[in-house]
């Protein structure tokens, strides 16, 4: 009997999971470590019991090295399993499959090396993972994928690779019907040194992104993915050197079409002929036509700066989110057809991805014209915290989780979603914590309550142009700056895209300039914008404590740092 208390004492949330039925687990937070380590690195047996299990969450966790066997035979039900950000590997054995019912798979963030049969995602005969829709194997180390991942996962969806060692695709991946229904697949940041043609058996492809790899062609094929919407070359040392620049330059179609008529003008000695004139002749030309195609930032420093804003800290948020980062950007077009949605949902793709639907990060972003400085970043008990959230009336902070908390799970109750809504996640971090992290402005208004939301007052419309950024982090500094890069970077992307598309014509220039009121020597020529080439201002915003001493300024030498060619920040 002792030891059974023993357990129990050890693992509240299981018992508690049994005692009410739970359909879904979440563990995760500062105990789970040590408890995970004395059962072995792996999950607890008693876990594998909970059969009525469709959701189960373990992240985070830096001592769980596989999940342990019986999870296959004890949790059929299963729907969505995330383990991320734990140190499985370098295999996963058992193998995890069968797992009838799952359809969602998140294994980012871990150790994995291979996944061969016998310790890898499930058998392939049967399917191991039948109805599988979603992999992320992202943020890996794996050298090459299980060879028969499309027998294992036939019904996959989106599958997500980004960031591991892998060096080229398996040939049954591409094998004609192999996998009839993926339509987004991701491998950026590998080391892919070739693409097969047979890529373009995927009949649902709509989305592929293998930027950052070390490709040196693209297959003409691909021009013959039937629903092939959206593609990612960048960050490729391409033989072709105008293919080059269009990957950085144009849109999808251009580029296929390119493809499709088989290069440069069709002729492959033509090509050949052209090529090498061309790098006689018209070296110069290329510069040109590669500096058009850049992204311009450009960082205004402190010193250039006659009215810095400043974020001061309070000590009180040590305990309950102490990272933050702020930054000002201006010359953003988001009065043009669809530049501010663009906007919006690139940083809703944010929080769900990079900022691990805003458990690890979150962003806000502020009208700068109703902010008025110095902002204070500090804590206040739920009940002394009043904000208007977007679209909402004032509220107390305290209500506003709780009312929250009630929608999401009448959301829950409504859809059956037997799975943890992305809101429900980040509402727990608040849990038991007796003051709310909040920026306030000079006016006493609160701006920004992370990770709930920010105020109506700053929200950004169609008229802005200059946004204040901040990113907060109860994980890390360079969490909230790695964020933010990738912020300010999409950013540069969208308004290059809505300038270059000349989706604002209704405005004159000197109108926009007016509205844009940008002051004048930040002034970018708006004829000049035909390449879309204006610079966006970044101005540094530091953070300070209550002292005055510095904590953090943005962004730093350092910050902003990409290694992107497409993209040139002037300091």
């Amino acid at each position: 009997a002792m030891a059974a208390v023993a357990v129990s004492e050890a693992w509240p949330e299981l018992e508690l999971a049994e005692r009410e039925r739970r359909r879904e687990l979440l563990l995760t937070g500062p105990g789970l470590e040590e408890r995970v380590r004395a059962a072995g690195g792996r999950l607890p047996p008693r876990l594998f019991t909970l059969s009525l299990l469709h959701y189960l969450e373990v992240s985070g966790c830096g001592s769980l090295r596989e999940p342990g066997p019986g999870l296959a035979q004890g949790l059929p039900q299963l729907h969505s399993l995330v383990l991320r950000r734990n140190a499985l590997g370098p295999g996963l054995s058992p193998e995890l499959g069968p797992l009838p019912a799952l359809r969602v798979l998140d294994l980012s963030g871990n150790a994995l090396e291979a996944l061969p049969p016998g310790q890898g995602l499930g058998p392939a005969e049967p399917p191991g993972l039948p109805q599988l829709q979603s992999l992320n194997l992202s943020g890996n180390r794996l050298r090459e994928l299980p060879a028969d991942l499309a027998r294992c996962a036939p019904r996959l969806q989106t599958l997500n690779l980004t960031g591991n060692c892998l060096d080229s695709f398996p040939a049954a991946l591409f094998q004609p019907g192999a996998l009839p229904l993926l339509s987004e697949l991701a491998a950026a940041d590998n080391c892919l040194r070739e693409l097969s043609p047979d890529i373009a058996h995927l009949a649902s492809l709509k989305t592929l992104d293998l930027s950052n790899n070390q490709l040196s062609e693209i297959p003409a094929a691909l021009a013959d993915c039937p629903k092939l919407k959206e593609i990612h070359f960048e960050g490729n040392k391409l033989r072709d050197k105008r293919l080059e620049k269009m990957v950085h330059g144009c849109q999808t179609k251009s580029i296929l079409e390119y493809l499709r008529v088989g290069g440069r003008g069709g002729g492959k000695g033509r090509a050949k002929a052209e090529g090498t004139e061309k790098e006689e002749s018209g070296e110069g030309e290329e510069k040109e036509l590669e500096a058009a195609h850049r992204l311009l930032l450009r960082v205004l420093h402190i010193s250039e700066n006659p009215a810095p804003l400043v974020v001061n800290v309070h000590p009180e948020v040590r305990d309950v989110r102490p990272f933050i980062v702020g930054t000002i950007v201006r010359g953003m077009y988001l009065k043009s057809g669809n530049a501010l949605k663009r906007f919006l949902t690139a940083q809703t793709k944010l929080h769900e991805d990079l900022c691990e639907k805003r458990t690890a990060a979150t962003i806000a972003t502020h009208d700068l014209k109703a902010i008025r400085g110095p902002l204070l970043y500090g804590a206040r008990p739920p009940q002394d915290l009043k904000i208007v959230p977007l679209g909402r009336r004032e509220i107390k902070a305290k209500d506003l989780v709780r009312q929250l908390q009630l929608e999401a799970e009448e959301q829950r109750k409504q859809k059956k979603r037997q799975n943890v809504s992305g809101l429900h996640r980040y509402l727990h971090l608040l849990d038991g914590k007796d003051n709310y992290p909040c920026l306030v402005d000079a006016d006493g208004d609160v701006i920004s309550f992370p990770p709930i939301t920010n105020s109506d007052k700053t929200k950004i419309k169609k008229t802005t142009t200059d946004l204040f950024l901040e990113v907060t982090s109860a994980t890390s500094l360079q969490m909230c700056k790695d964020i933010m890069d990738a912020l300010i970077l999409k950013m540069a992307e969208i308004n290059k895209y809505t300038l270059e598309n000349k989706e604002e014509e209704s405005l004159s220039d000197t109108e926009a300039d007016t509205v844009s009121g940008q002051s004048p020597d930040l002034k970018t020529n708006q004829s000049a914008d035909k390449g879309g080439n204006s610079p966006l201002v970044v101005e540094q915003v530091r953070v300070v404590d209550m002292e005055g001493s510095l904590k953090v300024v943005y962004p730093s030498k350092t910050d902003l740092d990409i290694a992107a060619s497409h993209v040139t920040v002037i300091r």
